[in-house]
This record gives structure tokens, sequence and C-alpha cells, in this order.
């Protein structure tokens, strides 16, 4: 498979042929960096392991420079860290036991560069290739610029798309911003309880960012505690682990829905609820 950049690969990792990768892919996640999907995305990569009818593929969009290091990265070049930080995300693949890992090494200023139409084409490509079911991606409500670029990038390749190819479904996951602000209707609810041993080693194996500063590993499953926990004062738990997400499928199948406006809505909505539960009591 032909890519955009030099830097870019496919990985297999049960080193099954190329094609089969692709056609038996049918969940898609298109993340920033490496370690967003196995942060937002644990929900289907369980709900696909080991299994033979489905399969999880991991998109990654940029090149893993420049993030915050310390201890003993605290002196490695963006150069030398790019490759931990591939060889990482080929790690979680093959313990998540995806289908493919695509790495596609873009620097971080070419997916917020809203010119840069081959960056849309090329997602669009992969789309194509492995023509999945349910896309996931990051939320339009995320703080890091990075994965709000992506997840515009995901919505504008899918756009591009004939809608009969469109994927069925398109969520929009949390990562440095959580949903839990979502009114309880908003929300899509994925259970995350199955398998903790792997939501541990998958998180696990980014021995450079856990290392070198942030404690990603506890603060995502310690999230998604919080999620099950917090979801309803009323009720019992259902579950012990969930993430949000937000069903995005609307806006892809309408080329004029304005991005602002969609999450604006939502937004809205938050605000709306809020007020009034004060004016009950006012």
């Amino acid at each position: 498979m032909k890519f955009n950049k030099k830097e870019a690969e496919l990985f297999v990792p049960d080193n099954e042929k190329m094609e089969i990768a692709f056609s038996r892919t049918t969940v898609l996640c298109i993340a920033a960096h490496q370690d967003d999907i196995e942060i937002m995305a644990f929900a289907p990569i369980i709900d696909c392991y080991g299994k033979n009818d489905k399969w999880f593929t991991g998109v990654v969009v940029t090149d893993g420079a420049g993030s915050p290091r310390s201890g003993i990265y605290q002196e490695y070049t963006d150069e030398a860290m790019k490759e931990i930080r591939i060889k990482e995300q080929k790690t979680a693949s093959i313990i998540g036991k995806y289908s493919a890992q695509f790495q596609l090494a873009y620097p971080s200023s070419e997916v917020k560069d809203n010119d840069n139409a081959s960056l849309i084409e090329e997602i669009k490509n992969i789309i194509e290739k492995c023509n999945p079911e349910v896309i996931y991606t990051h939320n339009l409500a995320d703080k890091h610029d990075t994965h709000v670029a992506v997840a515009i990038r995901v919505i504008q390749a899918i756009r591009l798309l004939d809608e009969d190819k469109r994927p069925r479904k398109v969520y929009s996951l949390e990562v440095w911003r959580g949903l839990d602000w979502l009114n309880d209707e908003d929300k899509s609810v994925f259970d995350t309880s199955g398998h903790p041993n792997v939501a541990s080693a998958l998180l696990g194996v980014y021995d450079s960012q856990i290392a070198g500063g942030k404690r990603y590993d506890l603060a995502a499953i310690g999230r998604r505690s919080s999620n099950a926990t917090f979801f309803g004062s009323h009720s019992v738990d259902s579950s012990d682990s969930v993430s949000y997400g937000l069903d995005i499928t609307e806006m892809t199948f309408d080329e004029k829905f304005p991005m602002t406006g969609f999450i604006s809505k939502y937004i809205e909505n938050f605000k709306n609820e809020v007020e009034n539960r004060i004016k009950k009591f006012t």
C-alpha cells in the first residue's frame, strides 16, 4: 500500500495478508497519537478481541514527535521518541489482537493545516479499503487541537465517500476532555468492564509516556470507573467501567452540517439542563 509519508507504515500483528487484514475489518479507529486508541477505544477493541467475525483496525495519524518527557526519556530527541512510540503502538496492536495498525507519520502542523487535502484523501482511501461498519475518532469538544483536527479530517474524508460506502455508525470519544458533561440522553455509553488485564496491558506498553511523566494508564482506567459510578445517582451500577461517546453519524451524511453547530447543540442541551434544575429550587 502506498502512503503519502515515507515514514508511514502498515503493521499486521498476525502476519496475515494485507488484503485479508483490510477485508475482515469491521471496526476502524482513527486517532491522533500513539496511545490515543488504547485510551479512548477500549470498548470496541475488547468487543472484537479474539473473535473471528469482528476485527479492530487502528489508524494513528501523527508521527509521535513533541510529547512531554522526563526521567530516562528526558534527553531523547524527537526522532528517538518517534521510533519508540511507533514500537509501542505496534506492541499494543499485538496485545489487542488488532487486524491491522496504520501509522501515517504526519507532523501535527500538517494535520492542523486546513489546506492539507492529501491527509483527507489518505484517510478516505483507508476507509474505502477497510470498509468498516463503525468508525471511532476524537470528539469535537476535546481540548487538544490535534485531536479536534483529526476528528474534522475524518468527517471530511467520510463525506467524500459515496453514501453507500460510508460507515453505518460514527462515534467520537473522550481523551483530553471527558464527555460526562453530556446529558445522559445524548451519551453513547460503552461497557469497558471486560478483560481488565488487557486494559492494563494495552496502556502499560506506553512506557515513554508513563515513565516520561504522564500516568495515562491510571487516568484512563480511573475515568472509566468514575463514569460507571457517577452515571446514575438513583440506581445500582450495572457496570464497574464505562466510556462515553457521542454519535456523530448524522453529520457525516450531511455535508452542509456545520461542525460548530453540531457540537453547540449538545452544549446548549447541557446548559438548559443545568439552568432548569436550578430554576426548580429558586
